[in-house]
């Protein structure tokens, strides 16, 4: 049964309801661990439909750009946005094979996918981490209420239990930008300059 449209005030009732439940030392735990991949050479791929293809695109936005401060560009695609490859797959191979096969051709292990699925039933989301499995990367997703599939399926999963798919998506808005800072947090503890070795002799 669809959850009835929320008025304004109710609308942010729910999300306020949902937020505090937000699993941020799994999303700071993500992004510790995706900053030395993207550092290493590694690539975060990255996919989901709709509302959540546009927060996979935020996402890669910020790892390629920069999120706040300057620090080295990283690589990271949404394979939605490859818009001549997923048409061209979706046509030849079946829509379930949009993301799976970009992901057997850009993903290497050691890599990252995560995917992004309010409902986790998305039958391209789904073949997309089992490509992922299948070529050793690591895979997360963020999804809706569990349980399903998506959740199930990926090593680790960010699961927001909310009624409303409007609620779920803001949800995931904050956990993006808790990953960008948590990557950019250990970017820049990864990459700071070695203290003077002056500085460290102790005072006498």
């Amino acid at each position: 049964m669809t959850a009835p449209l929320l008025s304004g005030h109710d609308h942010v009732a729910a999300l306020l309801e949902a937020l505090p439940h937000l699993d941020v030392d799994l999303v700071d735990g993500w992004g510790r661990r995706l900053a030395p991949v993207l550092l290493g050479g590694g690539r975060l791929l990255v996919a989901g439909n709709g509302g959540s293809a546009a927060q996979a695109q935020h996402l890669t936005a910020e790892l390629v750009g920069r999120y706040r401060d300057d620090r080295p560009a990283l690589s990271a695609l949404s394979l939605h946005a490859e818009t001549s490859s997923l048409t061209a797959i979706a046509n030849d191979y079946g829509w379930d094979e949009g993301f799976a096969r970009q992901v057997r051709a850009h993903g290497r292990p050691g890599d990252v996918l995560l995917v992004l699925s309010t409902s986790g039933f998305s039958g391209n989301v789904l073949a997309a981490l089992q490509a992922g499995r299948e070529a050793g990367l690591t895979t997360w997703a963020m999804t809706g209420a569990g349980p399903n599939p998506a959740a199930e399926r990926a090593d680790e999963a960010l699961v927001v239990t909310a009624a409303s798919t409007a609620t779920v998506q803001e949800v995931h808005q904050v956990a993006v930008h808790l990953l960008c800072a948590a990557v950019d947090l250990a970017v820049e503890a990864a990459t700071a300059a070695p203290a003077d070795p002056a500085e460290l002799t102790a005072v006498t």
